[in-house]
């Protein structure tokens, strides 16, 4: 009697336990869901910010916008963010603000902009 107790309690703890997991599994896939959209939104905006940049026909005040303040705020505040998020182990920070300020300086000689 005992053991047939002692079996079923087991039992029914091991199906709890494995209750528990696929909840916090569709929370993480859906918080990485979320993020992956904010990232894809934040690279689009950066991709439409090069586009300006390398376009001819840009006027250099909305050059200077876009690399003063523009792709510089969107690239820190919501790519960065995403990315790390995203990838925790495939980038740093100061990488990732590195290759910002190869970018920007790049532009910022290319049209001899100062900030």
């Amino acid at each position: 009697m005992k053991t047939k107790i002692l079996i079923t309690t087991l039992l029914l703890i091991s199906l709890t336990g494995c209750d528990k997991q696929p909840e916090q599994a569709v929370a993480s896939e859906s918080h990485n869901t979320a993020v992956a959209a904010k990232f894809e939104q934040s690279d689009k905006k950066i991709g439409g910010f090069l586009d300006q940049l390398d376009n001819p026909e840009t006027p250099q005040e909305a050059r200077t916008q876009i690399l003063c303040k523009d792709y510089p705020a969107e690239y820190k505040n919501e790519y960065m963010p995403a990315l790390l998020q995203l990838e925790p182990h495939a980038y740093t920070q100061g990488k990732l603000l590195a290759e910002l300020k190869s970018a920007l300086d790049y532009y910022k000689n290319k049209f001899e902009i100062d900030c």
